[in-house]
């Protein structure tokens, strides 16, 4: 490799390298460690090597990917496209070479080790009173001395029977509405939409006789990373099934400001970006039912919740306004729409969406659902809570008062840029504990109850072994070197000298430590860089500054409770969280997990339409608070740097967790020992 040689992405890995003009997209992939799947040899029959290729101008990656970037469409693509067909856009890794600079997305189902979406539904008590009810009725029989329409007629059978004045039916109900009247001897089924946003309700579907095969719901929370569904009984409120898939925008930037910049430098950009969402959820949607064992046609309705930026795409709005100062949203109104205006084709053809409130321009329905599930507003005590994940939610409040802002961490929670980071998929590690004695690690993998240091370990992981480290991996990990004295507090790693064990290695003028090597046996070498910490720092101190800011709003230098909620919430324990200054300092058991609390507010908003209009009021009572323009959350933010925080002691913490005061930075430059002076 060179520097002449053409530069390839990979998303959402975020792996680079430099690889010959000519070089097969899964050859390079391989050389890098990208988990891209192949079992045919590369002769193009499995498809199992399936790429998506990203054009434009991408500001993240420093990259601009013109056409041509890969080689032409050959013909062992176009005999499988013609056989089994490829997804508009894809291209066979094993085919498709690298001519110049180029990003290229491997879809979750390209993935040897697929991702597991960590967001299933918690459990709750929601009040049931759906938008969505069937209702049995009678229909009178047409009669020549008295002409009415059959919806006429249906009509008034709703009326007389259940006290539904009036309805309201598009064409393709009405084209239905006969045949099924018939069929049933005019006793029916219907699916009735009743919305404090419609005027009128809505017919949505009509079965003959009773319907007796159930009606559903989705539920969906739309991340910057992964779109998680809920797919609930709109009778009883059980969840049927929870599923997820990656959001494929991470192609077009990992993070939201990346994505309004995509959108800013190449035209079409945000419909590019709409496409690609809008077909993820109907694959979602598809899996689900599958999942489900049920007829797609019968969800009949999608509750969305997610962060302005991804609200804007969902709707086909450009969100570029969102990229600049004073950030307008195009609306901050809830939203009532037909599935069919957002091509969510794989549900029922007349189902409805609606789309909770955002709260500013970068807070947004995501946060509102948190606060629907959460209801700071009603706590005596002052509760901070936090959703962590590409784009941090938080909110701050009690009965006086709630206020809201969010914090860009980025993607490195996800396990994105850290050096063998992946996704959580079997195989990686996320948890880990350092000996302060011996300075030795065990570790747990996804997949695997049990430590690496225990009996049946190797056997429970399976041939797959171990891949990498996911998000809370990492996170784990920094703390336990903070707490085993191998990181000072400004983060630095000490050399294998300075703190009297080999697994500290030299990567030029830094050190790593190594987690696990099983490089003799063709498998991966895991270690934690500087470069992984400095990642780890810059998240969690914008996340930490997010919720000083809102103190600060507060006049509040303590907070009673923190709350975690999204998937940080449920796996990372509140002792590495609060080493790592990730959270203002509580007592440990102040500080609680809300699970995934964005999926439960969409769940509470499908399942109740009282909870709609509660949501809606409580937003506008919800004070904002934009980190992006105050000037102190850079002073916070480089406070925050320290691990775990430069001027906060901690008190709290160092109660259950005294840290070692070690300090590497000792030459000014060489980590591991006093640099020597040049004599001049």
């Amino acid at each position: 490799m060179n520097e002449t040689d053409p530069l390839v992405v990979f998303t959402p890995s975020g792996k680079r390298g430099r690889f010959p003009k000519g070089t097969p997209v899964l050859t390079a992939a391989r050389q890098l460690g990208v988990d891209l799947d192949s079992v045919c040899g590369g002769r193009g029959i499995c498809s199992k090597c399936q790429i998506t290729p990203g054009y434009g101008e991408f500001s993240k990656h420093g990259v601009t990917v013109r056409e041509g970037a890969l080689s032409e469409w050959n013909a062992v693509e176009e005999r499988y496209d013609q056989k089994r067909g490829l997804k508009a856009g894809r291209r066979l890794g094993c085919q498709a070479q690298v001519m110049s600079d180029i990003v290229i997305d491997v879809p979750p189902e390209s993935q040897v080790h697929k991702q597991v979406v960590r967001k299933a539904a918690s459990a709750r008590v929601i009040q049931m009173d759906p938008a969505t009810r069937l209702y049995f009725v009678e229909v009178d029989e047409p009669d020549m001395h008295e002409p009415t329409g059959d919806l006429e007629r249906l009509e008034r059978a709703l009326r007389e029977q259940w006290e539904i004045a009036e309805i309201t039916a598009d064409l393709t109900l009405l084209a239905k509405l006969q045949p099924v009247l018939r069929k049933g001897k005019f006793r029916v089924t219907v699916a009735l939409h009743k919305s404090h946003l419609d005027p009128v309700p809505r017919v949505i579907e009509i079965w003959p006789g009773l319907h007796e095969s159930g009606l559903y719901g989705l539920a969906i929370d739309l991340g910057s990373t992964t779109v998680a569904a809920h797919l609930t009984d709109l009778e009883s409120g059980e969840v049927k099934a929870s599923s997820g898939i990656m959001n494929p925008q991470i192609r077009f930037g990992e993070d939201l400001m990346s994505r309004v910049s995509y959108a800013m430098m190449n035209p079409g950009g945000d419909q590019e970006m709409t496409r690609a969402v809008r077909e993820a959820i109907n694959t979602l949607a598809e899996e689900i039912a599958k999942e489900a064992e049920i007829d797609p046609s019968l969800i009949v309705e999608t509750v969305f919740v997610c962060n302005p930026v991804m609200h804007h795409l969902l709707l086909g709005i450009d969100p570029v306004e969102l990229g600049q100062a004073p950030f307008a949203l195009a609306t901050s109104d809830s939203m009532a729409l037909e599935a069919r205006e957002l091509e969510l084709s794989a549900i029922n053809t007349r189902a409805r969406v609606y789309v909770l409130p955002c709260i500013a321009g970068h807070v947004g329905a995501d946060c509102a659902a948190v606060a629907l599930s959460e209801e700071p507003g009603k706590s005596e005590d002052l509760a901070l809570i936090v959703d962590v994940g590409t784009n941090a939610e938080i909110l701050l409040g009690d009965k006086s008062r709630v206020l809201a802002c969010s914090s860009p961490t980025g993607p490195a929670f996800e396990g994105a840029q850290i050096s063998s980071g992946q996704r959580a998929a079997p195989g990686a590690i996320e948890a880990i504990r350092i000996d302060p004695e011996t300075k030795e690690p065990r570790f747990r993998v996804i997949g695997s109850d049990k430590w690496s240091d225990e009996e049946g370990f190797a056997e429970e992981v399976g041939p797959g072994g171990i891949t990498g480290i996911c998000g809370s991996g990492i996170i784990e990990a920094v703390a336990e070197l903070r707490m085993a004295g191998l990181m000072d507090e400004s983060g630095l790693i000490g050399s294998a000298e300075a703190t009297g064990t080999a697994r500290m290695v030299p990567e030029g003028r830094t050190h790593s430590y190594l987690v696990h090597d099983a490089t003799a046996e063709g498998g991966p070498r895991i270690t934690v860089t500087q470069g992984d910490i400095r990642a780890i720092q810059l998240a969690k101190s914008a996340l930490y500054a997010g919720a000083r800011l809102l103190m600060d709003q507060r006049g509040v230098d303590k907070v009673d409770r923190v709350v975690l909620a999204g998937a940080f919430g449920a796996h990372i324990s509140a002792k590495h969280a609060m080493v790592l200054g990730m959270i203002p300092d509580v007592p440990l058991d102040k500080v609680t997990s809300a699970g995934n609390a964005a999926g439960t507010g969409a769940r509470i908003a499908l399942c109740n339409v009282g909870a709609r209009r509660e949501i809606e009021r409580v937003v506008r009572e919800i004070t904002k608070v934009e980190t992006a323009i105050e000037p102190k959350f850079q002073e916070h933010f480089v406070a925050a740097n320290a691990i775990p925080h430069k001027t906060d002691p901690f008190l709290e913490l160092a109660k259950v967790a005294p840290l070692p005061n070690p300090s590497f930075n000792t030459g000014g430059g060489d980590e591991g020992g006093r640099r020597r002076r040049r004599r001049g």
